[in-house]
């Protein structure tokens, strides 16, 4: 028989424990989203339904949020996210070819101030965000949320960019100018092309920060008609027991899924570009 030592012991034993941390929530939600006896919120802990019960999926999907189907709020939700994305990606990617070729004044401290704009929470951006784009009149509309998103998305995706062209062997872009090839060629058919699995890496880290985001959503968002997924699942929370908790999990578990599909979509790609490559300046 083979013989454990004692740390591995305890090193399994704690990441069993790690682990049951993290499921008891997942599992907690499950449970909810199948218990069609709930009124209201739980008042006892329970393992397994009471009432196993698809229902609270059936009324989530008819209208999970006061008179708005669910089909609005996930069009709001995936218009917004995919707007979102691809601005934070359209814009991210130059500035990010720029910082990582590129030497001109002000490069580190751009990229300092990038850095602590990602490390501070976007609550406090509030305040300057709602008084700007009531100044531009867009601050109860989708496009406004969609700057805002675009806008929080773009320090991440700049820095993991960032990486992925500076991982990029500079030879290749000298042999496309040895054969004429110009600046924004070599950009856009050897170095873009090349980044593509960093690049989408950051867009799937950009659209689930924009999907799941509802706490700058509510400054700005005035018409139910406009809310998004994220935003629904807030307000059921906040109504109490006004609404039976089990469409909470039930409104939980189908905005997860497009999340779960995304990560199972695109693993691969996800665990081979956590290590960013060289970053040789």
């Amino acid at each position: 028989m083979p013989k454990f030592k004692s740390s591995q012991i305890l090193v399994q034993a704690g990441l069993f424990l790690i682990g049951l941390y993290v499921l008891f929530p997942i599992w907690g939600i499950f449970r909810l989203s199948f218990d069609g006896s709930l009124k209201g919120a739980p008042t006892e802990f329970r393992f397994f339904p009471r009432q196993p019960s698809l229902e609270p999926f059936m009324q989530v999907l008819d209208k999970p949020y006061q008179s708005v189907d669910f089909m609005t709020l996930f069009k709001n939700s995936m218009f917004i996210s995919s707007m979102a994305t691809l601005a934070a990606i359209l814009m991210g990617t130059s500035m990010a070819y720029a910082f990582a070729r590129f030497r001109f004044p002000g490069r580190k401290t751009g990229l300092f101030l990038l850095l602590l704009t990602a490390l501070l929470p976007p609550i406090a951006f509030a305040t300057p965000l709602y008084i700007l784009l009531n100044l531009l009149g867009i601050r109860t509309t989708h496009l406004g949320l969609i700057i805002v998103y675009a806008a929080f998305a773009m320090p991440f995706c700049i820095w993991n960019m960032r990486a992925a062209f500076q991982s990029l062997p500079k030879e290749l872009e000298e042999a496309a100018f040895l054969d004429g090839a110009n600046q924004f060629n070599t950009f856009t058919l050897i170095s873009l092309p090349l980044a593509l699995p960093s690049i989408a890496v950051a867009a799937i880290i950009a659209f689930l920060m924009a999907y799941s985001e509802f706490t700058i959503g509510w400054l700005f968002v005035e018409k139910s008609d406009k809310v998004t997924l994220a935003m629904a699942i807030y307000a059921i929370i906040q109504s109490g027991s006004a609404q039976p908790f089990s469409q909470l999990g039930s409104l939980a578990v189908i905005v997860s899924a497009p999340a779960i599909a995304l990560f199972l979509l695109f693993q691969n790609t996800l665990l081979e570009r956590m290590m960013f490559g060289s970053t040789n300046e």
